[in-house]
């Protein structure tokens, strides 16, 4: 399949931060793709699963947060980051009006993603994808970080890995069974970074992502 990328720019307040759109022929859907704390939406795990949404007919919008654009260390107070996430969900709208939007992202991504649409309800956004969503600090299990996510009504997909060491297994789980919307689906053995002895899991998240989303219209 064709894959066209195209280079935006996203305008806050705080200042304009970087986005690129990674779209196939006729895609179906788009997906608002915010990275980690550590990485930018240059890393190769970002484009890795763009590239495999695009060939299963996703588009993607990956897009910096303001301190990754400035090449600072300290990720963004929620208040910069929510900026990004706004700015990235209207541009996806804007440049594809017709199209079901997704919104979410790796990590601090998919947080401060939540964590937007805690607060606003985007009608045009039809779910929220999390991948490895952080529950707490490695070694300080507890749930404190998942509180917002009760007031979301959009629904929330969640791929989370059994040895991730932000989201401990059973926590997650309880979590998820408490979230009517929420759809939780289990990688055995990934870490974090979706590594699993070896594994591609690549693929298993573009799949996974596709399905849950068809199975939502």
């Amino acid at each position: 399949m064709s894959i066209a990328a195209t280079q935006h720019t996203l305008v806050t307040k705080s200042g304009n931060v970087s986005a690129e759109v990674y779209e196939p022929t006729s895609p179906k859907s788009l997906f608002v793709f915010a990275h980690g704390a550590g990485a930018g939406m240059h890393h190769p795990f970002m484009k890795a699963l763009s590239t495999e949404l695009a060939n299963l007919g996703i588009a993607t919008l990956r897009y910096n947060f303001l301190y990754m654009e400035q090449k600072k260390k300290r990720p963004d107070f929620p208040a910069v980051a929510h900026l990004a996430v706004a700015a990235a969900v209207e541009k996806a709208h804007e440049l594809f009006p017709g199209l079901p939007i997704l919104a979410g992202g790796k990590s601090f991504g998919g947080r401060m993603t939540s964590h937007y649409f805690s607060a606003v309800q985007v009608p045009f956004v039809k779910g929220l994808v999390f991948v490895g969503f952080p529950l707490h600090p490695a070694g300080k299990p507890g749930i404190d970080r998942a509180v917002h996510l009760e007031k979301i009504k959009t629904p929330m997909l969640f791929l989370q890995g059994t040895r991730d060491t932000l989201a401990q297994w059973d926590l997650i789980e309880g979590v998820c069974k408490k979230l009517p919307s929420a759809t939780l689906i289990k990688l055995e053995g990934a870490d974090h970074s979706f590594k699993a002895s070896g594994k591609n899991l690549i693929p298993v998240l573009a799949s996974e992502t596709v399905g849950w989303l068809t199975a939502l219209r």
